[in-house]
Order: C-alpha cells, then sequence, then structure tokens
C-alpha cells in the first residue's frame, strides 16, 4: 500500500483538477451553448411588446409594484437604439471614458457607452453600450426623483415630464448641467448633474415650495433593467443583482433567485432591506452600475423582479421623507456608478497594498467587492495587485504573468528545495530498489517493508515527488480568477498571435493552425476538446520534460499515470485563458532548471535526455540497457 502512496497522491490531485475544469469550465460552456440557442430561438420570434416604465419606490411597509399616477403602463413597440435615443431632447455627455445622453423627458441617465472598451480585440470595433433606453431590445436606465406621501395629490416630475436645462452645452467633468420643471402649483424641481473623469454621476436634487401647503416628499433613486440578459454561466462568478447593505453585508443575488424570490407588495418578487451605509446595484462580468447614496442616509432598498413581456429587473432605495414648508427648500443628494468594474476605479482593499478608488475615496462600505474577488479572495487579491504592479513597470500583463510565476517560484523556493532534494535521493536508491525485487521476487510485502526502510535510513519522501504540483494548484486557480473577472485582463496582449490573455489560444493543431478553412472546436459534442493551441503544446512538453526528469516509478501503475499525465493535461488545458496555460508551462520550464541543479547538488546524475531517449528506444533495448 505504501508503494502506490505517489500513485494516490497523483490520481488525487489530477482528478481535483478534472473536477475543477469539469465544474468550473465545461458545465459552464455547454450551459452558455443551450442559453445561446435558447436565446438564438427568441430572436427568431417576432419581438415581443414591452413596457416602458419603471416602477418607483412608494412609501410604507410593503413597496407598491403599479406603475405610478402619470407613468401609464400601456405596451410599447420595440424600436432600435438610434430611434429611441433620437425620441427625446437631450444633453450630451462627454468624457475621456464615458458618452452618451440625458434625456430630458424623465431626466433619465439611459444612453451610455464605454469609450475605452470595445466588443473585440479590434480597436475600431464597436464601443461597449451599458445604458439604452426604454423601448429598445435591452433596456437598461437610472433614475433619480421624489415620491409624494400617501394621500398626497402634489404633481412630480415622472417619466414623461419634459425637462428643460438651464444654460446650454455638454455634461462633462468641468461642467455640471442641471435642469428645472415647474409642476405650475408651487413646486418648483431642479437637478443638478456632475460627472467625473471617471464613471460617477453626482445627482442633486432641489424643491422648491411657494405653494399654498406644506408637501412631504420621499427621495428614492433606482437602476431598472428589462428582460433578462446572457451571463457567463461560470459558477465562479456572480453576474446579477448585488450590494452591500449595512448590518445585512454583501448580498448577490442572480436574476433568476430575485424571479423566484417571495412576492413583494402587489406582485413584484425580490427582497427588502431597511439599513444605514449601503450601497446597491446590477453587475455584469465586467461592467456594472451601482446606486451609492450618502453613507449615513436611511435607505428602504430593494432587489425587484416584476413579471411582463420581458421580466424587469431592479435595484431601488427610498430614504427618510422630507417635509418642505411654504417658502422653504428640500434638497437630496444621489450619486451613481456606471461603467467598467476597474480594480484601481473602484479600490481594491489589502493590507500594506491596494487601490483606494471610490471605495475610499467617498469612504463606501465594501465596495470594492464590487468586483468578484471569490472567498479566496486572500490569494486573488495579493495575485491581481502584483500583476498589476509589474505591468506597470513592463506594459505587458503577458510578461507581469512571467515575472509573477518567478516571484511564486522564489516564496515556495525552500519547500521546493526539500521536495527535489528528496526525489534527488529517490532516484539514486533507484539501485537498490531493483535490487529488492530480485532478491524478494515472491515477497510483495517484504519488499516494501525494506523499501521503506531504505526510504527511513535515507531520509526520502516517497510523496515529494507530488509536492511542487501540489503547491501549484491555489496559484493556478487564484490566477484563474484574476485573468477571468478582472477587467484590466480583458483583451490584454501578449506577443505573437495572443492578443487576449483572457481567452483560449485561437490557433488549432487540428486545421492545421489556420490552414484548413474550419474550427474544429464548433463540432457537437467533442468540440470542447479540440482546442489545441501552441501554447498548451508548448505546455505539455514542458510538462513531459518535468516527468521525465523524475526517477521512473517502481509500480507499473504509477509510471503509466506519470507517462499520460502531461497528454491529459494538455487536452484538459487547451481551452483555458491564454495566460493560465503561458504560466504553466513557464512554470514547468523554471521547475525543470530548479530540479536539475538541486540533482546536481546532491551529486546525482540529470538523466533527462537519458529517459527521453529511452521512451523513443526500442523495446528490446531498452530491455537490455
Amino acid at each position: 500500500m505504501t508503494d502506490n502512496r505517489n500513485t494516490i497522491l497523483a490520481v488525487i490531485l489530477s482528478g481535483l483538477v478534472l473536477i475543477a475544469w469539469q465544474y468550473f469550465y465545461n458545465m459552464p460552456q455547454m450551459e452558455r451553448q443551450r442559453a445561446q440557442t435558447q436565446t438564438q430561438a427568441e430572436l427568431n420570434k417576432p419581438a415581443p411588446q414591452t413596457a416602458p416604465g419603471s416602477t418607483t419606490p412608494q412609501p410604507g411597509s410593503a413597496p407598491s409594484a403599479t406603475t405610478p399616477a402619470g407613468q401609464p403602463g400601456a405596451p410599447a413597440p420595440v424600436v432600435s437604439r438610434d430611434a429611441a435615443i433620437a425620441a427625446s431632447p437631450r444633453i450630451k455627455i462627454e468624457t475621456p471614458r464615458l458618452s452618451g445622453s440625458i434625456a430630458l423627458k424623465g431626466a433619465r441617465v439611459d444612453d451610455l457607452s464605454l469609450e475605452k472598451f470595445r466588443d473585440t480585440v479590434d480597436p475600431k470595433s464597436p464601443a461597449i453600450v451599458l445604458f439604452s433606453p426604454s423601448n429598445t431590445a435591452h433596456p437598461y436606465y437610472a433614475e433619480f426623483g421624489w415620491v409624494a406621501a400617501s394621500g398626497s395629490t402634489a404633481r412630480l416630475p415622472d417619466r414623461e415630464t419634459v425637462w428643460q436645462q438651464e444654460g446650454s452645452g455638454s455634461l462633462t467633468p468641468g461642467t455640471p448641467v442641471t435642469l428645472k420643471w415647474d409642476n405650475g402649483e408651487g413646486l418648483t424641481f431642479r437637478r443638478t448633474i456632475a460627472i467625473d473623469d471617471r464613471y460617477l454621476f453626482t445627482i442633486k436634487d432641489d424643491v422648491t415650495n411657494v405653494g399654498a401647503a406644506p408637501v412631504t416628499l420621499y427621495p428614492f433613486a433606482l437602476i431598472s433593467r428589462h428582460g433578462t440578459p446572457e451571463v457567463s454561466g461560470y459558477y465562479i462568478l456572480h453576474e446579477g443583482l448585488i450590494g452591500y447593505l449595512g448590518d445585512k453585508g454583501l448580498q448577490e443575488h442572480g436574476y433568476k433567485a430575485v424571479a423566484e424570490a417571495p412576492v413583494l407588495g402587489s406582485g413584484g418578487r425580490g427582497f427588502e432591506f431597511n439599513v444605514t451605509n449601503g450601497w446597491l446595484g446590477i453587475t455584469d462580468k465586467y461592467w456594472a452600475a451601482a446606486l451609492l447614496p450618502d453613507t449615513t442616509a436611511r435607505l428602504k432598498a430593494r432587489f425587484l423582479a416584476e413579471p411582463g413581456a420581458k421580466v424587469r429587473y431592479q435595484t431601488d432605495y427610498l430614504q427618510d421623507p422630507q417635509t418642505i414648508a411654504i417658502g422653504g427648500t428640500g434638497s437630496a443628494n444621489a450619486r451613481l456608478f456606471a461603467g467598467a468594474k476597474e480594480a484601481g476605479v473602484v479600490g481594491i482593499n489589502f493590507p500594506l497594498a491596494g487601490h483606494g478608488g471610490y471605495n475610499k475615496q467617498l469612504d463606501l462600505n465594501h465596495f470594492d467587492l464590487l468586483i468578484d474577488w471569490g472567498w479566496f479572495y486572500f490569494i486573488t487579491k495579493p495575485m491581481f495587485l502584483a500583476l498589476d504592479y509589474f505591468f506597470h513597470l513592463v506594459g505587458n500583463f503577458g510578461v507581469s504573468i512571467l515575472l509573477v510565476t518567478v516571484l511564486v517560484k522564489l516564496l515556495f523556493f525552500p519547500l521546493a528545495n526539500k521536495s527535489y532534494a528528496s526525489m534527488a535521493k529517490m532516484k539514486s536508491v533507484q539501485p537498490q530498489l531493483a535490487a529488492l525485487k530480485e532478491r524478494y521476487p515472491d515477497d510483495r510485502q517484504k519488499q516494501q517493508q525494506e523499501m521503506m526502510e531504505i526510504y527511513r535510513k535515507e531520509k526520502i519522501n516517497p510523496i515529494a515527488g507530488c509536492l511542487p504540483v501540489a503547491l501549484q494548484i491555489p496559484v493556478f486557480f487564484s490566477l484563474y480568477k484574476v485573468l477571468f473577472v478582472t477587467i484590466e485582463m480583458r483583451h490584454a496582449p501578449f506577443y505573437g498571435w495572443i492578443k487576449d490573455l483572457s481567452a483560449p489560444d485561437p490557433t488549432n493543431l487540428f486545421n492545421l493552425f489556420g490552414l484548413l478553412p474550419f474550427d474544429p472546436t464548433h463540432i457537437p459534442v467533442i468540440g470542447f476538446y479540440l482546442a489545441l493551441g501552441v501554447w498548451p503544446i508548448i505546455m505539455g512538453i514542458t510538462m513531459w520534460f518535468q516527468m521525465k526528469l523524475n526517477p521512473t516509478p517502481p509500480d507499473p501503475t504509477q509510471k503509466m499515470i506519470f507517462d499520460w499525465m502531461p497528454l491529459i493535461f494538455t487536452f484538459m488545458l487547451a481551452g483555458f485563458p491564454a495566460g493560465l496555460v503561458i504560466y504553466w508551462a513557464w512554470n514547468n520550464l523554471l521547475s525543470v532548471l530548479q530540479q536539475s541543479y538541486i540533482m546536481r547538488k546532491n551529486g546525482v546524475k540529470v538523466e533527462l535526455f537519458d529517459n527521453i531517449k529511452a521512451t523513443f528506444a526500442p523495446k528490446k533495448a531498452v530491455e537490455k540497457t
């Protein structure tokens, strides 16, 4: 049994990686294909009619799910995004990172594109669209305003209200804009909107009362998204409704979870929270929109889903009421984050390091968790910070990965040295182990006892050979997480044909690296296993070299496992991000150099090339030697 410890550990480690690959990569990919098939089927159907409104939060213990007065809920036809934008007078938004407009009708922020980020690696491809107006194929917008107390008849601005701009010009980081609307009954509403040079909108609402009676109003803010968006489908990433809500902590609810949540009010489903010091919004893999109220404000917040031709998802909050006396003024402040989840902008907390971003600048409650660092954040965060640090030194994330790999090797150098020293000693006792088989050919138990005695005498750890692989696993998964969730890695090039380190190697052995005009990965059932590019092949070769450097296992089963492991890992990792495969190949090469050095230091001959020759030598010739 002791003789099989290496075999058992190798099988367990390989099994862990295989299970993780199946769970985190293969299953989500199949689910994604299924979802894409369904989406395509939906696109082939006639466009549905959709109600263009959001649901304004209402005062009271049970928020209403009905359309507010003055906001008709009649279905409206779906129109193109350009047509929807042209249907309302607008104020342009012009910043280094955002472009779009604010609709004067309804005063919604409903037209935003991210100028730094494109659909593909081609810099001429369209910019990423974040917000779109109602009645488009994918409505997504933010709305702010006031709600009247129950029983009030005061006219308030709604989505049909056409505001007037005071002055002229676009919204830029240096020039805020002010909107005005008079209800004709003594209430004048002013909204001042400012924007910084990144992704933060600051909204200040003022209400002046020159009417005949005091009025009580509740400030509200919401983000509304119509229709269930296509998500990545990976279990290591949250996409959907998110917030850090006071003492309730981090709240992450996927679209399905909200749509199936308990009923709230008169029809909508979801979750509600009464908290202080919170933020909430909707997140995609790389982009997000979030409401950032004052940290001292008391909020009645909701995650909401409302049924319809398209399910409408919404995050919103209602603040404490303000009673505005005759001749008085009420004010409310709100903030909106709408953009890319860049770590330097959002913020990343980590001891003695990290980026402040909005999290620190606005003193927000764990806003850095808008980026999904996962349960193992204590590994993924420093991994990202190291990659980001070296990137700013060398200007290439691929080179940064190579440098971080060297750094990781240095951190684990003492442990790896002990492992390689033990493996070198194991190689030196191979003749003694072979002699045991000749001395006790029919007594396996005696072989085991004598073998363990040799290991004890020479201070050899029989499972030391698996330690370098075991050490790689947490680093491997943390790097995978960083490559997958951080927008900094999206479309980050290396050299040559690698234009996106977060995507698989685009070359493929099975179409002769592009010479044959077809994509093998699209073949049903087996396509997942045919994504075999140049870098996965390089990785497999380096792993094979590493295995050949080790002593030949005495057990035939163990030898077979180690012989086939490089090939298995080559196919298994071929569909992973190229940056991860480059890391593994580079790590293998460094391990071969380190192990060779330790073997020479311990007086053991490095028989790498001898073992390689023996692999390809005729079987009879091998037996004679």
